[in-house]
């Protein structure tokens, strides 16, 4: 059993929901990735989704575009990003770590060696924007073999059959993206996003996160209502720049975000 299976099989036993925040790798200098994990940790995030930053973030909006540009101004890599996660794991051995990125950079890479830095660094899964379920079945195998998951966003507009094809090729859980466009949209209707959730788990066993638009506490505590996990992006990462360069300022904004948006969910 992975570390996300495991995080969400604790989780279920004791009737509370996920909160995975996102963050970029290296946003807004290197140094402070990790500490900022560590701060997301101590608020309350049950599972971390850390960006690999990319020059085309096609599924991103403005805040994580920009984000992404600040990283790679520092020259950030897929590999120094499986170096923050491998510092991270230093002290924390236990919160589930997911890559959330473009297929380019493990291309250059290549699959294998991804796989194998992956696991040795301590990456439990990977979610790759541009990688449909029908290219994914040798991949998700590698990552099976080395103890990662496959994570797959599942949008309002996918059909049916497609649904059952993702949660077929899936495994961790499954991320279903609660509105039509990028990150960071507005409009969010609740009572559709609600209906989506009961589609994709009449299809699987997985668990089924909800992100994309989710701005605050009080919105949190209502898709944790529904759902079985909550993963807020955008708004932490303004949050974060909005510190200037004051590290100490964004891990505790960070992890006093966390701590709102988790008392929310439990109350919930």
């Amino acid at each position: 059993m992975s570390r996300i299976q495991t995080r969400f099989a604790q989780l279920h036993a004791d009737n509370r929901r996920a909160l995975i925040p996102f963050i970029t790798a290296g946003d807004p200098n290197p140094e402070v990735t990790v500490a900022l994990m560590h701060a997301l940790v101590a608020g309350g995030a049950d599972v971390i989704e850390l960006g690999v930053p990319f020059s085309d973030p096609m599924a991103d909006g403005p805040v994580i575009q920009r984000a992404s540009e600040r990283a790679l101004k520092h020259g950030v890599t897929l590999g120094n990003v499986l170096d923050m996660v491998a510092e991270f794991r230093r002290d924390n051995s236990e919160t589930p770590v997911i890559l959330m990125g473009y297929l380019n950079p493990i291309e250059v890479m290549g699959y294998e060696r991804f796989a194998m830095a992956g696991r040795s660094a301590g990456v439990d899964g990977a979610l790759i924007v541009d990688m449909p379920p029908e290219e994914a079945g040798d991949f998700a195998e590698l990552l099976r073999a080395h103890d990662m998951d496959q994570v797959f966003l599942l949008a309002p507009t996918t059909s049916d059959v497609r649904i059952k094809r993702i949660c077929s090729t899936a495994s961790g859980f499954i991320y279903y993206v609660s509105l039509k466009g990028v990150t960071g949209s507005d409009q969010l209707d609740l009572e559709d996003v609600a209906a989506h959730v009961a589609q994709i788990r009449a299809c699987t066993q997985l668990p089924v996160g909800v992100g994309f638009g989710i701005k605050d506490a009080d919105m949190a505590a209502r898709v944790a209502a529904f759902s079985d996990a909550v993963v807020v992006g955008s708004a932490l990462v303004e949050r974060i720049a909005a510190c200037g360069d004051e590290p100490e300022r964004m891990t505790a904004t960070a992890s006093a975000f966390m701590q709102d948006l988790r008392t929310a969910m439990d109350a919930a």
